[in-house]
């Protein structure tokens, strides 16, 4: 079935492939996960199954490697037209969406999913939380209540370690954030050696280039934004608190222990309000925005399946 703009009347970047179309796209060659896998990849409200896996993820991994092979002939031919000795550079991917969206089980999937193709075999995935600043510092700047908000992270060292691997750095060394102790670890590092990918998850990884400057997003090779409606979100965002509660929260080392013993009732008063106050007023003003920058963008339904695929315009 041929794919079509859907938007004639409404000029657009994108075409959008709906879900039945996109998963005719999926490649003969048997690339899948086992059940197994899959649970250990999908974060908590996530309904990611084995059709999902064939039917999305599958054909996005093979668009990638070929975006990826595109991306090694430019470069190989530019250095031959200046003369120089091509030397093999990562391709980058920035995986963006909202809290509790599911971006990070969409960026651990593709990692999984991309390194078993013969032409990408070592794939690095880095997420953005392990360039925010240590609770102190934001407690000293008296932003806490504005983590994940852009002025909570380092900027400039995710940049400049984006940009190290990028240039084809031997290694390089990257902050490990913990989530249980909702902070930095103290000289613990995540170590990325010159990989043919590397994926970079986070939320404000599209934004913008602001004052002229450089942005992250002008280091990616290809984009990815996971979409959904904001009023689903908040839904995923409460169902996770409440799994959360019942497990992360319990133990006495988390950093949100203390909302281990409330009520279901105080828990989603809780969780609703923590969404009202800081992440949707982030997804609105800060994340959202962003969406139009993609390659591409997976737009979920409320029951957390892709319904339909947008992309880009080449």
């Amino acid at each position: 079935m041929p794919i079509t703009d859907t938007a004639v009347a409404h000029p657009t970047p994108f075409v959008e492939i709906p879900r039945d179309e996109w998963a005719q796209l999926a490649p003969k060659e048997h690339l899948s996960l086992t059940e197994t896998e899959i649970v250990q990849l999908r974060g908590l409200g996530d309904r990611l199954d084995m059709q999902e896996v064939q039917e999305v993820y599958l054909p996005l991994s093979r668009l990638l490697t070929l975006y990826a092979a595109g991306a090694r002939n430019l470069h190989a031919s530019t250095s031959a037209f200046l003369g120089e000795r091509a030397s093999r550079t990562p391709f980058v991917i920035g995986v963006a969406g909202s809290v509790a969206v599911g971006k990070s089980t969409v960026a651990r999937l593709l990692r999984e999913l991309t390194k078993r193709w013969p032409d990408t075999p070592r794939v690095e995935l880095v997420t953005t939380d392990g360039f925010l600043y240590p609770n102190a510092e934001l407690e000293r700047r008296g932003i806490m209540d504005r983590k994940g908000f852009p002025e909570s992270y380092d900027r400039r060292s995710l940049l400049r370690f984006v940009s190290q691997v990028k240039s084809g750095a031997a290694e390089v060394r990257a902050p490990f954030y913990s989530h249980l102790v909702y902070d930095i670890v103290p000289d613990a590092e995540v170590v990325v050696r010159q990989p043919d990918v590397l994926i970079v998850e986070g939320l404000n990884v599209l934004a913008a280039p602001t004052n002229g400057r450089l942005a992250l997003s002008d280091l990616f090779d290809f984009t990815i934004y996971v979409d959904a409606k904001t009023k689903d979100i908040e839904s995923w965002y409460v169902d996770r608190f409440l799994a959360l509660q019942e497990e992360a929260f319990s133990s006495p080392d988390s950093f949100f222990h203390r909302f281990a013993s409330l009520s279901r009732e105080d828990a989603v008063r809780t969780a609703t309000e923590v969404w009202r106050a800081i992440n949707e007023p982030n997804l609105v003003e800060n994340v959202l925005p962003t969406r139009s920058r993609a390659t591409l963008v997976l737009k979920k339904g409320a029951n957390h399946k892709v319904n339909s695929v947008l992309l880009r315009k080449i």
